[in-house]
């Protein structure tokens, strides 16, 4: 059994029982929260795609901990013109671990 799910924007495919980085959200470590926007439904046998989402579908999960992703850098260069900039940042990320999922 398995979900596709719109968290902040962005597309991720869960389980019950994993665990996963989505971008910060709200919350402290061991609140629960809920995602209404499922856009796949699997059970094992059948499929569910929504339109865009499937009705009565949600995913329960709970906040395991917020932290910081590796260091990207960001590197500018033009030729011939002495022209370079070296910038870095590490993304803010909530990790969280999926309880149930419920069609």
């Amino acid at each position: 059994m398995y979900a596709i799910v719109s968290i902040m924007s962005q597309q991720f495919r869960v389980e019950p029982e994993a665990t996963l980085q989505v971008p910060q959200m709200a919350g402290e470590a061991g609140d629960a929260v809920e995602f209404d926007e499922v856009l796949l439904y699997h059970d094992g046998k059948t499929a569910s795609v929504g339109t865009p989402t499937v009705a009565g579908c949600s995913v329960a999960a709970e906040i395991v901990r917020h932290g910081l992703s590796k260091k990207v850098s960001v590197f500018k260069k033009k030729r011939r013109k002495n022209y370079r900039r070296n910038k870095s940042h590490r993304q803010a990320f909530t990790e969280i671990r999926i309880k149930s999922i419920t069609a």
